[in-house]
């Protein structure tokens, strides 16, 4: 049956909050994701391999399958191979260039100032697998971790009778220092709080089940993460000159992650936006996830919208900030003018998003539920640090003391005031600047 095709107009408050209060899903589990955290926290290995056990259903002796990641990208086919070492190093570019420089700069006489990068020591990587193979989720991760220069890099995936081999292999390629057969919210505690066998990490990234986002949750504040990410999401804008078949194949293709995963069009044009709906219902009958991408389309965070402009498409998209946002449309550059919150933005008809999922450069772990309006996705800065570094010359102490001893004075910190004067003595007794 084909997908009705909505005027964006005539939704009713309740269909409104379907669209733009998304969530990533993990009230359900936050009581037993708790447990498992505590646990893991209180008890090491002997809950970790009770927890993979139960919901895993694999009984694990040595937690570490670091050497089984080398061995698996060692015997790896050559074309899969390829595959990998060719997204690795696109992705590697592209987060190269994103490294910041030191700098220190004389904003007066007498007053330097600047900032420095440093990255954190220790980072975790969640790579999603068990059976499944997510090649690319590791080399997002990893890659831009070990680009900022991040001493140790742990990775955790998912235990089965034998990990897929091209997910290790990628790992392995990614440049992971250790990596662990765990996964769920186990496996994040485990990284949080240290095990006998999984070195505890500084900040733990990547996207997972609602199981891991909620255990992310739950130990954020004792270790940082990335952000809660939740179901993959687009939307797309299209006008009149958009192929409906490459509209429709963006929606299909976000849709077969899953039935809770949101998938939006809006455009200006009618004719188009019925196009893309016979165009969606077609390809959607020629996936094998067929029934998981009806399911997905059925969503109500999701839906094919006429608007009554293109300013109307825009501000919906704007207020939307989806995780990825495809612009097939004459003028994109100016649309994209016109929107600042999204997560990745593709442009023209020939950047689909699988593009950006796998091999362009840019990387896929992104903010979702409408987060691009406060946060973008995983990068370098987010495994540096940054430190400001200051220096002012007898000159340029003299010139700021006033503004500094009257706001110290105001907030009752006599001490603050003092630490000033008693460098701009008249003496001039404990200038260190002073020359003999």
């Amino acid at each position: 049956m084909t997908i009705d095709v909505t005027e964006l107009a005539d939704l009713g408050p309740t269909d409104r909050r379907a669209l733009f209060d998304r969530d990533a899903g993990i009230d359900a589990v936050r009581s037993d994701v708790r447990e498992i955290v505590d646990r893991v926290r209180e008890e090491g290995d002997v809950a970790v391999r009770e927890f993979t056990r139960e919901f895993d259903g694999v009984d694990v002796g040595n937690l570490e399958i670091t050497d089984e990641a080398e061995r698996a990208y060692e015997n790896l086919d050559g074309e899969s191979l390829e595959a990998i070492e060719t997204a690795a190093a696109n992705v590697r570019e592209f987060h190269e260039a994103q490294l910041p420089d030191d700098w220190r700069e004389e904003f007066s006489a007498g007053r330097e100032l600047g900032r420095r990068f440093r990255p954190i020591e220790r980072a975790g990587v969640y790579v999603p697998g068990g059976t499944a193979a997510y090649p690319s989720s590791a080399i997002m991760g990893i890659v831009p971790a070990v680009v900022a220069g991040v001493e140790h890099v742990s990775v955790v995936t998912p235990p089965a009778d034998e990990v897929n081999p091209v997910t290790l292999a990628a790992i392995h390629a990614a440049g992971a220092d250790a990596v662990y057969g765990v996964g769920g919210a186990q496996a994040i505690a485990a990284l949080a709080y240290g095990t006998e066998s999984i070195t505890r990490v500084q900040k733990i990234v990547g996207p997972g089940s609602p199981w891991v986002t909620a255990a992310k949750a739950e130990i954020r504040g004792d270790v940082e993460i990335d952000f809660l990410a939740g179901p993959s999401e687009v939307v797309v804008i299209a006008d009149e000159t958009a192929n409906p078949a490459y509209v429709a194949a963006e929606l299909v293709a976000q849709a077969e992650h899953g039935e809770t995963s949101p998938v939006v069009a809006v455009t200006d044009d009618r004719e188009t936006a019925e196009a893309v709906a016979e165009a969606v219902d077609e390809q959607a009958g020629e996936r094998e996830r067929e029934a998981i991408v009806r399911d997905a389309l059925a969503n109500d965070a999701s839906g094919i919208f006429h608007t009554r402009s293109m300013s109307e498409a825009i501000l919906f998209t704007e207020e939307y900030a989806p995780e990825h946002l495809a612009i097939i449309a004459d003028d994109d550059e100016s649309i994209l003018e016109r929107i600042d919150s999204a997560g990745s933005v593709f442009l023209g008809p020939h950047t689909p998003v699988a593009a950006g999922d796998y091999a362009s450069g840019t990387n896929h772990v992104l903010p979702t539920n409408g987060l691009p309006k406060v946060t973008g996705g995983l990068s370098v800065e987010t495994f540096l640090r940054a430190t400001t570094v200051q220096r002012l010359s007898a000159e340029g102490l003299e010139d700021l003391a006033g503004t500094i001893t009257t706001l110290a004075e105001a907030e009752g910190l006599e001490a603050h005031a003092e630490s000033v004067r008693i460098r701009t003595a008249d003496d001039g007794s404990t200038d260190g600047d002073s020359e003999e």
